[in-house]
């Protein structure tokens, strides 16, 4: 019974293992955001805001130090823990390096990242330039990884079959365009130009061939169940 038991728990550490390997990229930042989150629950409040702000992708930090606070914001939460977007990266990010590659995959995260944050801060420095927003809004915070994701979500339409794409698009904006009709900010700016970036990266997964299709993977757990 011990050796039983010893033999599937080396089944299952191989079964992890697989499956992390198989999306390196994503389990590294996982790994570097655990190891933040960890870092910013020993914080004080306001140690953690001078850590956050330095970090910041905001008019100030990008005027003097962009390639920094890019990076550096990438890797830090500003909000919700860090088990929603290990469960959200799963579901996500998983599915999308493995489609794409790993670099492609980064390709795609990079661009929504970047393109959205440069877009939303631009929006926010037109309302401050036109006095809809204060000037100490040049400090705001700006950090996290949900522009990435959202860049993700949406480019992930291009692996789903017809005629289940056009319903998960839809969603994906709605979801996104909603807050800019019930609360219009930068960070809401944001997330819809990061779909929008997601969605033209089309000509990077012309190449990747294969799409997913929730009537066969419900046949294919069928047959799994069937023989298990």
């Amino acid at each position: 019974m011990k050796a039983l038991t010893a033999s599937r728990f080396r089944s299952w550490i191989r079964a992890a293992w697989t499956y992390v390997r198989r999306a390196p990229g994503t389990f590294v930042w996982l790994a570097v955001l655990l190891a933040t989150t960890v870092v910013s629950r020993h914080l004080s409040a306001e140690q953690l805001q001078v850590v956050l702000g330095d970090r910041s992708t905001n008019l100030h930090h990008l005027a003097e130090d962009p390639v920094r606070v890019l990076i550096a914001s990438a890797f830090w939460l500003a909000g919700g823990g860090w088990v929603t977007y290990f469960l959200l990266y799963n579901v996500f990010h998983v599915p999308a390096e493995r489609w794409l590659g790993t670099l492609r995959w980064v390709t795609v995260v990079a661009i929504a990242h970047v393109g959205a944050t440069y877009l939303s801060e631009g929006v926010l420095y037109w309302a401050i330039r036109h006095g809809r927003a204060p000037a100490s809004a040049v400090d705001t915070l700006d950090i996290g990884v949900s522009y990435g994701l959202a860049g993700v979500v949406a480019v992930l339409t291009y692996r789903i079959a017809p005629p289940w794409r056009y319903p998960y698009l839809a969603a994906v904006l709605v979801f996104y365009l909603v807050p800019l009709f019930v609360h219009l900010n930068f960070t809401a700016v944001g997330h819809f130009t990061a779909v929008l970036l997601g969605l033209c990266c089309y000509p990077i997964t012309r190449s990747r061939k294969g799409v997913w299709s929730p009537v066969a993977a419900v046949r294919r757990m069928r047959r799994t169940a069937a023989t298990t």
